[in-house]
This record gives C-alpha cells, sequence and structure tokens, in this order.
C-alpha cells in the first residue's frame, strides 16, 4: 500500500549488485507512477526516467526547457511507487559543473538508483536528431567530475552518456568514453550507436557496464534483449516506448468517438477496471481504512 517498502538504500544497492554479476537488466521507460508499478508487476529489472518523456508530458520538444525540479519531482514520483531501481536521464546536469553537482544531490533525494549526464551542448537535442552538437572533451569530463564529487552514496550509479558517435564518429567515440571513466564514470551510455558491431566494439574497449537506447524511430536498429546480450550490454532502456503505445491507444479511442459516438467497440482494448485496482492494491486500502475505523461509539 502507499509507496515502496525499499528504502533508496537498499534499491541503489541492489542495482550495483545486479550490474556487477554482468546479467543484462531491462529497463523499460515510465511515463508516470502507475506504469512504473505494471512494469514492476510485469517482472522487469528496473525503470527508466526519460527526459524526452518529461518534456512531452508537459507538452514540450526534447530540446533542453525541462527543469531540474520537474525532472526531480517526476523521479520522484516514480522512485518512491516501485521496488524497482530506477535510472533518470539527467541531460546534461541542467547548467554547469556546480549546477550538475546539485542536480545529482537533488536526484539522490527523490530516491533513484542512478543517473545519467550527457556531454551535448546546452540546450540539447534528442540524440537521435541530425545536428548535435557534443562539447569539448574537458568540459565533459568536469560534469563527470562533478557528478561523482556530489553523490553521498557511494551506491549511487553515475552514469556517463556520449553523443559523440553522430558527431565525430566510432573511434573518437570510443575515446570519450574512456576519458569518461577514467573521470569516475560507473557505467557509460553510447548514444546513437548504429549496429551491433559498434556495441561489441564499445564492450571490448570498455571495463564497466554499457546501456543500449532501444527508441523507436531513432539511428539505432532495434536489437533484440538476446541480440544485446550476446555482445556484452548490460541495460536496454525502451525509453519513450510505453508513452508512444499510450498516446497512439488515445488516438484511436478519440477516433472512435468521432466516429461510433462510443468506446464499446474499444473496451477488449482496455485495461479492466479490476486490473486497475489489482495494480494501485485497492483491497490494501480497503483494508488499512476498515482497520482504522473498526471502533463503535458507546451510548
Amino acid at each position: 500500500m502507499l509507496y515502496a517498502e525499499s528504502t533508496a538504500a537498499v534499491k541503489r544497492a541492489g542495482f550495483r549488485e545486479r550490474l556487477s554479476s554482468g546479467e543484462l537488466l531491462r529497463f523499460p521507460g515510465a511515463f508516470n507512477p502507475l506504469s512504473a508499478r505494471l512494469i514492476q508487476q510485469r517482472g522487469f529489472d528496473g525503470v527508466y526516467v526519460s527526459g524526452a518523456v518529461v518534456a512531452a508530458d508537459l507538452g514540450l520538444p526534447d530540446i533542453g526547457l525541462t527543469t531540474l525540479s520537474e525532472v526531480a519531482g517526476r523521479a520522484r514520483q516514480i522512485a518512491r511507487m516501485t521496488e524497482l531501481p530506477v535510472l533518470v536521464d539527467a541531460d546534461t546536469g541542467f547548467g554547469e559543473p556546480m549546477n550538475v553537482a546539485r542536480s545529482v544531490q537533488e536526484l539522490e533525494d527523490a530516491g533513484v538508483a542512478g543517473v545519467h549526464i550527457e556531454d551535448q551542448v546546452n540546450p540539447k537535442r534528442c540524440g537521435h536528431l541530425d545536428g548535435k552538437e557534443v562539447v569539448d572533451e574537458q568540459t565533459a569530463i568536469n560534469r563527470i567530475r562533478a557528478a561523482v564529487q556530489a553523490r553521498r552514496d557511494a551506491n549511487l550509479l553515475i552514469m556517463a552518456r556520449t553523443d559523440s558517435r553522430a558527431v565525430a564518429g566510432l573511434p573518437a567515440a570510443i575515446d570519450r568514453m574512456k576519458a569518461l571513466v577514467d573521470a569516475g564514470a560507473d557505467a557509460i551510455f553510447p548514444e546513437a550507436l548504429t549496429s551491433l558491431a559498434e556495441f561489441e566494439a564499445v564492450r571490448a574497449a570498455l571495463d564497466v557496464p554499457i546501456l543500449a537506447n532501444m527508441t523507436e524511430f531513432g539511428k539505432s536498429e532495434l536489437f533484440t534483449v538476446d541480440q544485446l546480450r550476446d555482445v556484452g550490454v548490460n541495460i536496454v532502456i525502451w525509453p519513450v516506448s510505453l508513452l508512444r503505445l499510450a498516446m497512439g491507444a488515445a488516438l484511436a479511442g478519440l477516433e472512435e468517438l468521432e466516429t461510433a459516438g462510443s468506446l464499446a467497440g474499444l473496451l477488449p482494448r482496455m485495461q479492466h477496471r479490476a486490473d486497475l485496482y489489482d495494480l494501485i492494491d485497492y483491497a490494501g486500502y480497503n483494508a488499512f481504512d476498515s482497520g482504522v475505523f473498526n471502533f463503535t461509539l458507546e451510548k
């Protein structure tokens, strides 16, 4: 009932332990706390909070318009609702190195298990669009150093994302990844790789966990979990998938209302009331309420 029983510290420690095992962890992107609960119910390994999804949920493009408060607030809502570790997209850290440090502490306080900081020029843009720019290597290093220095829980995962593959090519991107690991990054997010061979090359070059972003309609082919496991990927995210599915279903519902005047024909495609009540533990709340108000007034 209410929120997760596991503390943030426990979830972080568990996340670290599973990452150290070398297994591949599956982190679908949640667009709200309820979808995070569904991800947990279906047996996934963690929950991802995408900056693109936070922006889209606010009706904004993913170009650095969201604030630290907005991202931390949504991350907190999601992290407290699930027993799973939550990895959050912290964009460029919302400013200079001191801002990065504050961002890390705010997100740590929000209860997440990990954050990733990227090396795009601020304001950033979607990692799978053309025309991206990245900062110089020293600026990227300074962001990661600030993030590592700022965390108070040593188990908070600091992941460095680099968008340099699309800007400078894979060899230069791998050199930057190595420099970011040397700066203290616990894991690497190589954005917009184009083939399994590229993931394999990154794996061969690094001795820290690596993440694969399987976003739809992007630069990367939608590889399967098995394919990514075979080339040594440790975490795979589907950042916007659930939001895209939900919005597609919402559009279909509105179109049905326009044409048929009723949603009776779409009932089989809806989450049933009983399933929703099970997901939010309606019975648990009812039992709690009954237990609190189980007294009678003496006459």
